[in-house]
């Protein structure tokens, strides 16, 4: 199994001190994370991508290529690349670009992306944006594929044996399809034989198995090998300790300002309690040994071969927040690589064979 540390960059004050940092000092905590998450061993560091409140991850591929810049070996994620809303042309460049300066370390997440305030900025209805999101990712796709494209575009003007530069690292790039709740990126993903990314945040399991579970199936009517399936899964929050109570403890403040919060913005509660919410939700709270069986619960139903956890304190302490991915990584992590088998390819650059000769300078 390989493990994400994933930030969508919230900047809202903290939901226990409620303190605010400044823009500034919020993006310094981005590069922070990531490099913590390096020196911890992690496999992939990602950044989203949303254009409203309380988000300021507007533009990820700005973001990731100063974390390419400090670090060396982690890979780094879109999470997501929100294709919908985005010109593919322009997409290609900013990803293509930050592919070379990576040294191939870049896979993407791409989704259709939600939240009202995103889709009036960039006019994107609710009865457009699905198809805005195939055509997007077909152009894209193709992009990185093809020297020169011809496309009869409805939501761009038309391409005519375009050239796009600069050429990609990666032949191709790994495009994953991140999915909350819709069947449309599910069946996309397993169209073009892609990966599926499960945000699995929100809700208990069940609507994320039964997702997962149609796009196994529509993956083998597209005519791919089942073998090749690869699944990804997010988690609700993370906080590990040496024993539950002392979990619970320290994650009980922050459990509450975020339903307080969540109560003033209109926003469901799903989960009442603290105890239903490290019960029932994806959030992994509790010693090593809950954890790790927690994981292989939600593997018996997903089959999931990569795993992301929050990058963020998110209300702990920097202190208590690096201590529980340090506990994460030295007792959770090596018994779940042993346990879950790794994606079906492999996790380095994707690279054409032969591949190519040229030196390569890192960042």
């Amino acid at each position: 199994m390989k493990f994400l540390a994933i930030t969508l960059v919230t900047h809202r004050p903290d939901p226990v001190t409620g303190e605010r940092t400044s823009t500034h000092q919020r993006f310094r905590e981005v590069l922070d994370s990531a490099r913590l998450a390096e020196e911890l061993d992690f496999d992939g560091f990602g950044v989203g991508e949303r254009h409203e409140r309380p988000f300021i991850s507007s533009s990820p591929a700005v973001v990731l290529s100063h974390v390419a810049a400090v670090t060396r070996r982690i890979r780094l994620f879109t999470a997501v690349t929100t294709l919908s809303l985005l010109d593919p042309v322009r997409a290609y460049e900013d990803y293509a670009t930050l592919d070379h300066l990576s040294d191939g370390r870049l896979d993407l997440i791409i989704g259709k992306g939600n939240g009202a305030a995103q889709r009036d900025l960039f006019h994107v209805t609710p009865e457009d944006q699905w198809a805005r999101n195939a055509e997007s990712y077909d152009v894209f796709r193709r992009l990185w594929r093809q020297d020169r494209v011809t496309a009869a575009t409805r939501f761009r003007p038309p391409l005519q044996d375009a050239e796009v530069w600069p050429r990609p690292f990666q032949r191709p790039i790994r495009v994953w399809h991140g999915s909350a709740t819709s069947k449309d990126s599910a069946d996309l993903a397993a169209r073009h034989g892609d990966p599926l990314f499960s945000a699995n945040v929100t809700h208990p399991i069940e609507p994320y198995a039964e997702l997962i579970r149609h796009y196994r199936e529509r993956w083998e009517h597209y005519g791919h090998d089942p073998a090749r399936v690869a699944v990804g899964a997010g988690t609700a929050g993370l906080h590990v300790a040496p024993t539950s109570q002392e979990a619970l403890a320290a994650y009980r403040p922050v459990f509450e300002a975020n339903r307080a919060f969540a109560e003033q913005s209109g926003l469901p509660v799903v989960f009442e309690t603290l105890e239903d919410f490290a019960e029932r939700s994806s959030a992994l709270i509790g010693s090593p040994q809950q954890v790790i069986g927690k994981v292989h619960r939600y593997h018996d139903r997903f089959g999931h071969t990569v795993l992301h956890v929050q990058a963020d304190a998110g209300g702990l302490t920097a202190s208590r927040h690096r201590a529980s991915l340090e506990l994460f990584q030295a007792q959770v992590a090596p018994v779940l690589r042993r346990d879950i088998p790794d994606p079906p390819f492999a996790w380095e650059p994707v690279l054409p064979f032969p591949a190519p000769t040229q030196e390569t300078t890192r960042v």
